[in-house]
């Protein structure tokens, strides 16, 4: 019995490591200004990988919060990240939190912008002899992004999380046909078929005021023309496509779509996951505390199937 104990005593402790994690600032400095990061570097004698946390729509900072809450899904995701060995970097997008200077007006906001500036995090991530390959991770939104920058980028490999597989303003309005009355659902449905064609309306009914005001319409103008599902199959890296069962935001048939876009990709659902990445019940009034409390833990399958992903696609030294 105690040469039992003996042995398992060792394979537990050689199979963990007590890394020392350096959390610093990183910057990117843009012809229209500077963004502003996190870095978590696990300390190490050789090269890690490294992966780029893309934040989802609107207001969301590197943290993954917004003025609507604060859950610190991606924050929690980048210290489950280093504690595998894996650095990270999170960042402000231009015009939110820190780098709220670089985009003051939010008319100056796009996907190509965004974009853009995924993809210059990435060539400078991939020129730092620190990290051995790059990863890029998006969350939502930030799934279209990550797949549109990842060429650019030089990215190895991609992560999705609670991406769409449906052009996005299928899946507005979608949303919004659960949660507006009929008169407010027909004039979204005709705006998003004008901003689809390029057109701008000043006149917004107040109650719609927060999805559809003036200044964010030329944004949504731009994120009106892009389909996920085909920039992903456009992609020619290992894919982890990640989905929650109970997520209200985006549903698993938009997982199913990325996975029919790129079937060499790879698909976890994951039981009672809902969008900010825990675990909480299907019904939509039990989840929406898990927006605003970031003490809740993340998924644990999450975080151990990401990482592991990454791990796997690490060349060997």
């Amino acid at each position: 019995m105690l040469r039992i104990l003996l042995l398992l005593l060792l394979l537990v402790t050689g199979s963990a490591h007590a890394w020392t994690i350096l959390h610093q600032p990183i910057e990117l400095a843009t012809s229209s200004g500077v963004l502003y990061g996190s870095l978590l570097l696990p300390q190490s004698d050789n090269s890690v990988p490294v992966a780029l946390l893309i934040a989802g729509s609107g207001p969301t900072d590197r943290n993954g919060n917004n003025p609507a809450g604060r859950n610190d899904s991606l924050k929690r995701l980048a210290e489950a990240l280093a504690r595998r060995g894996i650095a990270s970097v999170r960042y402000d997008k231009r015009g939110v939190a820190a780098s709220l200077a670089a985009a003051p007006d939010e008319r100056m906001l796009s996907v190509e912008g965004y974009v853009a500036d995924a993809a210059a995090w990435g060539q400078k991530l991939g020129a730092d002899p620190r990290f051995s390959r790059l990863v890029l991770i998006g969350h939502s939104e930030g799934a279209l992004i990550a797949s549109l920058a990842a060429e650019q980028a030089g990215a190895d490999a991609l992560v999705s999380i609670a991406g769409s597989g449906r052009p996005i303003d299928q899946v507005l309005l979608e949303q919004l046909s659960t949660r507006l009355p009929p008169p407010l659902l027909a004039f979204s449905a005709a705006l998003i078929e004008e901003l689809k064609a390029g057109r701008t309306h000043e006149r917004i009914p107040e109650p719609l005021e927060v999805l559809f005001r003036p200044s964010v319409q030329p944004y949504l103008i731009s994120l009106f023309r892009q389909d996920p599902a085909a920039a992903f199959a456009r992609l020619r890296i290992p894919a982890l496509i990640v989905q929650g069962r109970h997520d209200i935001q985006v549903g698993m048939q938009d997982a199913e779509a990325l996975k029919a876009a790129k079937p060499d990709a790879e698909l976890l659902a994951i039981d009672g996951m809902n969008h900010v990445l825990r675990i909480v019940p299907a019904d939509v009034q039990l989840q929406l505390p898990s927006y605003d409390n970031p003490e809740l833990p993340l998924a644990r399958t999450l975080e151990q199937a990401v990482g592991d992903f990454i791990l796997r696609n690490e060349p060997p030294r």
